[in-house]
This record gives C-alpha cells, sequence and structure tokens, in this order.
C-alpha cells in the first residue's frame, strides 16, 4: 500500500497484513488537542479549522456527521477528496479542489504540516489554517473534539458525550471498534483462510450481540444518542452495498437485521444525515480503489435498499435533542 516515507511517496512501503495473514491498521500521527480553553496551544475557535474528509471513508464520515450533527458548519470548513484512491492516494481535482492550497493531493497538506512525514495518508485531517498544520489525524479524536470543545460555536444544542453516559459510550466505542469497525477490513484484506474466518465469526457474533441489546433500548447505551451510535453508523450505513460482498462479510445483510436495520434507517433520517451519505462516492471507492480485493474494479448495480423507508424505532424511548426530533 502507499504511503510517505521521509516526506516521499512511495507505492512499496505499506503491508496491510502480518505474518499471519491478519490485516495490520497503522496507528494515526497527528494527535494534538483543540481546547474549549482559550490559552489553549489550539484553541477552539470559529473559522480556524478545516475538515479534509471522504465522502467514501468511515472513518472520515463519522467526523462529518458529528461536524453536521452539533451544528459547526459555519466554525468548520469542509472539502471533500475524489472518491476513487489508486496509486497516488487521496486526490483532489477540479470538482473536488483543495480550497485552502490548491494542492493536487492531500499528501501535499500532510508535508506541509511535516516534510519529513513518514506513514500512511488517511482522512479526516483536521488542520490549523492560523498554525499551518494538521492538529489531528484520528477520526475517533476530532469526532470528541467537535463533540466538546466547539459547544460556544455550534447552532444546536447536541452533546453526544453526555453526563452520566460518558463510560458506557466509551465502553460501546471500544467494544464495536475491533470486531464491527475495523472487522470489516479485518474480512477484506485478510491473507489467509484463517485470518479471514476469525474476523468474519467475531464480526457476526458482534453484530448479533447489537441485535439483541437494539430490541429492548433504542441507542448502544440506552435512550440518547452517542458518538458510540456515530461510530455504529458509518459502518452500517457502508455494510450492505460493500462490506457484504467486496470484503465477504456476506453471512448476513444489515436489512436481514431487524434491529440493526430499523436503527440504521433512524439514524440516517436523523436531521442534517442525509447530506454526510454518498453511496455513490461509497461503493466507486471501495470496488474501483481496491485492485487487490477486485482486480477488474467493476462496480455493482445494487442492492436497491432505501435509508428513508419508514423505521420502528419509535417504539422505543427516545431522550433526543430538540434539533434532532
Amino acid at each position: 500500500m502507499n504511503m510517505l516515507v521521509d516526506g516521499e511517496w512511495r507505492t512499496d512501503a505499506y503491508q496491510t497484513t502480518n505474518d499471519d495473514g491478519e490485516f495490520d491498521r497503522q496507528e494515526t500521527s497527528f494527535r494534538d488537542w483543540i481546547s474549549a480553553d482559550e490559552d489553549a496551544e489550539f484553541p477552539a475557535e470559529s473559522g480556524r479549522y478545516h475538515l479534509y474528509i471522504s465522502r467514501a471513508c468511515p472513518w472520515a464520515h463519522r467526523a462529518a456527521m458529528t461536524r453536521r450533527l452539533k451544528g459547526l458548519e459555519d466554525a468548520i470548513s469542509l472539502s471533500v477528496v475524489e472518491p476513487v484512491r489508486i496509486d497516488d492516494g487521496w486526490e483532489f481535482s477540479e470538482e473536488y479542489p483543495d480550497p485552502l492550497h490548491g494542492e493536487e493531493f492531500l499528501r501535499d497538506i500532510y508535508t506541509r504540516a511535516d516534510d519529513d512525514f513518514t506513514g500512511r495518508v488517511t482522512v479526516p485531517v483536521l488542520w490549523d489554517k492560523e498554525a499551518e498544520t494538521i492538529v489531528n489525524n484520528e477520526s475517533r479524536e476530532i469526532m470528541r473534539m467537535l463533540d466538546t470543545e466547539f459547544d460556544d460555536h455550534a447552532k444546536r444544542d447536541v452533546d453526544l458525550w453526555p453526563e452520566g453516559y460518558r463510560e458506557d459510550v466509551d465502553d460501546a466505542i471500544d467494544s464495536i471498534y475491533d470486531p464491527i469497525n475495523n472487522g470489516v477490513y479485518r474480512a477484506g484484506f485478510a491473507d489467509t483462510q484463517d485470518a479471514y474466518d476469525e474476523a468474519v465469526a467475531e464480526l457476526f457474533d458482534a453484530l448479533d450481540h447489537w441485535e439483541s441489546v437494539l430490541e429492548d433500548q433504542r441507542y448502544l447505551v440506552g435512550d440518547v444518542l452517542t458518538e458510540a451510535d456515530v461510530a455504529m453508523f458509518a459502518t452500517l450505513i457502508r455494510f450492505d452495498h460493500v462490506y457484504h460482498t467486496h470484503f465477504k462479510c456476506n453471512r448476513r445483510a444489515i436489512h436481514e437485521y431487524p434491529n440493526l436495520w430499523n436503527y440504521t434507517k433512524e439514524l440516517a433520517q436523523l436531521p442534517g444525515v442525509e447530506e454526510t451519505i454518498n453511496v455513490e462516492h461509497i461503493t466507486h471507492h471501495y470496488y474501483r480503489s481496491h485492485g487487490d480485493v477486485n482486480p477488474k474494479r467493476l462496480v455493482p448495480t445494487g442492492p436497491d435498499i432505501d435509508f428513508f423507508e419508514p423505521h420502528d424505532r419509535d417504539r422505543l424511548d427516545a431522550d433526543l435533542p430538540e434539533a434532532l426530533q
């Protein structure tokens, strides 16, 4: 896989699997923190930060969805890269330009922050326009910063890490990460049958667990919408179109799970969420970018499912903020 090595672009430098054929995700590199404290190195100022995303990527989607749910569109600008990523990594184009620097590739944003950078070039990227650097490229941390540090600039009174639920939220995010969020990749990029079988077994055990949980409660940690639901949704919304077929996670589709399917539809229908979903970008990215998984790069025309048909989640109690009702 492609990556930067000492600031130079390499197409043969990163192995996606370990010696056992298991998918091995590289950790993100920029881990600074934006704070509501005005004396912080990176203070939460309106207009100072820019979010680079791909509409195809679930990690970027969770950041974009948090920004939208909080109503931070005016406070934090956003731009999108081309959906298909091949030899040059994430690209800008005439349709999807870099609005800040006019760069051609996202890797150029990374080398602007560190001209000797070594690592993968991933989205999301949270850029500081004043300091001219990347603050953070870890989606979970970006989600938390947008949720907790920008309340003074948010147009919606939405709290996705509420008091009284915080430990449960963090536990839920932890519990879905390896078997579900990362599990689909562990299955899709496995190089051995054993690695694939293990990933798929853990994935569907976890989906079965949450299907049971959602029978009796509205969201992952109870009656409140939280960051855990945002993290789960970013995987579920992609599952039937790409993970089920492209990554061979085909034991069951999400639309075949009554509770997970209705839960996915409810989240898709929350005010503002639809505009963060781009199924065309999702399908074209996965099927056309991963030549090792799909050598002919053909893009399927299905499945024909509707995220906006009625759901049944109103049968369960919900403590939703007024802005999301």
